[in-house]
């Protein structure tokens, strides 16, 4: 039988073997970064999933941390992730929001991640609260700071009525000690301005902004453009798809098709007019059949990106997006898209009908979205991995 090991021991043994080499190696050509990475939690497979994905191409054989692994919903990148106590209680997978108070917990009864040369968070709740032994760079990639906490009124639809009141002393206590965390981080890289501007607000801290990775190989322009309007996203509170639902009320000459699912749909239904049809989820080629040949993708979302929007301009299609949020990082006004100064139905109205009438240069809406290529965005991180490191 081998003898115990230490914890430190037998975090260094699980490390892949082009990594395990001195703390002292040259770093010259051919050198490879050891990385950790520690992500929210992996019960599906969306935009910050993707991103960690492309991170463990741009590194390989990193080590993935994370609260809680649904196996069967992520790729098989993905399943290799290291979970935390949190994956032993019943139901976690299914209800992991349910756990967001225990997640900070969850991350500070970790052994500290040591035997690397660098910790990458990719945080948008408590991923950047990630136990980082001394000497050790942590770069944070931040989606976004948590909008449950410090957007609350945006986000409070996501709690039941009666625990409201809670949820709101709760997430008071949770921003100071987001607050707190964030400072134990060497570096902050924004995945839009936005997100920049609110790290700087809630952290005091600057970031650097990397847009996340688009599949602009995979969506590409192609088929005919046909007269219908569309809109793809969660049917959740902040996403408005009941303003696109209802400004359409009003627009009964044109088309709308609605993609995606969430717990607003029943009601969206029920209101929807006979031009508004609703689509459920679609496979990625229907999806992309679809980009293609909408009028425009209609996207009043106050986003901390918003790949939906990026993917519909690498098919070059048009955007009607919102003049706030990562929206203004995709979308140029009047070139590759439309910007709306305001949730007003009056605005949405306004930029339909100018989109149904004008014909922007989809070659030139494509060519704009090359700049989120998931080449782009593995090259950009490796250059923020190896400028944190310089800085210790």
């Amino acid at each position: 039988m081998s003898p115990a090991t230490t914890p430190r021991e037998r975090e260094t043994r699980e490390v892949a073997p082009e990594q395990a080499s001195s703390d002292d190696q040259p770093r010259g050509a051919g050198w490879t970064l050891r990385v950790a990475i520690a992500h929210e939690w992996l019960v599906r497979y969306a935009g910050s999933e993707r991103c960690v994905s492309q991170m463990l191409e741009a590194f390989p054989g990193a080590r993935l941390l994370t609260t809680v692994v649904e196996t069967s919903a992520v790729p098989a990148a993905l399943r290799a992730a290291q979970p935390s106590l949190l994956q032993h209680l019943p139901g976690a997978t299914r209800h992991h929001e349910w756990l967001l108070p225990l997640m900070p917990l969850a991350w500070r009864l970790r052994e500290p991640v040591g035997g690397v040369d660098l910790v990458i968070s990719s945080s948008h709740a408590c991923a950047n609260a990630v136990r980082v032994e001394p000497g050790i760079p942590h770069l944070c990639y931040c989606h976004t700071p948590m909008r449950y906490a410090w957007q609350f009124e945006a986000e409070r639809e996501r709690f039941p009525r009666p625990l409201r009141p809670l949820a709101r002393a709760g997430m008071r206590w949770f921003r100071r000690w987001d607050r707190k965390v964030a400072q134990t981080v060497s570096h902050f890289v924004a995945n839009s301005s936005a997100v920049a501007a609110r790290i700087e607000r809630a952290y005091g801290r600057h970031a650097d902004v990397i847009h996340p990775p688009v599949r602009t190989e995979f969506f590409t322009p192609g088929g005919r453009r046909e007269d219908f309007f569309l809109y793809v996203g969660r049917f959740v509170g902040y996403k408005r798809p009941d303003l696109v639902v209802d400004a359409f009320a009003d627009l009964p000459e044109h088309r709308l098709l609605m993609v995606g699912e969430g717990p607003l749909e029943p009601a969206l239904a029920a209101r929807a007019t006979p031009n508004v049809s609703f689509l459920g989820t679609l496979d990625d080629e229907r999806l992309r059949d679809l980009y293609r040949s909408a009028r425009a993708f209609v996207y009043p979302v106050d986003e901390d990106f918003g790949i939906a929007m990026a993917e519909a301009q690498a098919c070059g299609t048009p955007v009607i997006g919102l003049d706030t949020g990562g929206a203004t990082d995709i979308v140029e006004d009047g070139r590759t898209g439309w910007l709306l100064r305001g949730h007003s139905p009056h605005e949405l109205h306004g930029a339909v009908r100018r989109a149904a009438t004008e014909s922007l240069d989809s070659a030139e809406i494509a060519s704009s979205a090359q700049r989120f290529s998931a080449g782009r965005f593995r090259q950009e991180i490796r250059k923020a991995a190896e400028e944190c490191i310089a800085r210790r």
